[in-house]
């Protein structure tokens, strides 16, 4: 009877592999920690990953960007610019790159990735900027602010990492 109950109890381990994999299939597999960005105006924030979990609050600006930091299903648990975490249905995000200027105050925005060329303009904090690109070796990227088009530290901004490139 021992051996029968063994037996049994690794097949039905082996045979329910395939089922718990495909459970995981909606996950996307991509690296963990990652940055995104708010894909609307008025997005739900909740306190886990489904619709039954109470709304903590709404992010209402587009564009804003979000630290993923975990997954399931078709949930990401984000941070924000504050450290704040909530859950996100992954359909409210986007790959596109934006940032956030963090830094309180005006910060500027030079011509070139260099703190000696010409300041073009300034961003107060709380501005969103879409990545340009953010070069190899540099601690700049370039950011574009509606009309205005310019280089920013990454160390004034949420939504890059330290020594991330983007082309």
């Amino acid at each position: 009877m021992k051996v029968f109950l063994r037996v049994f109890t690794v097949l039905f381990v082996f045979l329910n592999i395939p089922f718990a994999n495909a459970e995981d299939s909606s996950e996307s597999g991509l690296a963990l920690p990652r940055m995104v960005s708010i894909r609307a105006d008025n997005v739900n924030a909740r306190k886990g990953p489904g619709t039954n979990f109470p709304r903590e609050w709404v992010y209402q600006q587009k564009g804003a960007p979000l630290e993923i930091i975990g997954e399931f299903e078709l949930w990401r648990q984000v941070r924000d610019w504050e450290g704040s975490t909530s859950w996100i249905h992954k359909t409210r995000l986007t790959g596109r790159r934006f940032v956030k200027v963090i830094t309180p105050g005006e910060n500027n925005i030079y011509a070139k990735g260099d703190f000696d060329s010409k300041i073009i303009a300034k961003a107060e904090d709380g501005v969103i900027g879409e990545i340009k690109k953010c070069p190899k070796g540099s601690e700049f990227c370039l950011i574009k602010f509606e009309t205005i088009e310019g280089w920013m530290s990454k160390k004034n901004l949420f939504g890059v990492y330290e020594n991330e490139v983007i082309k």
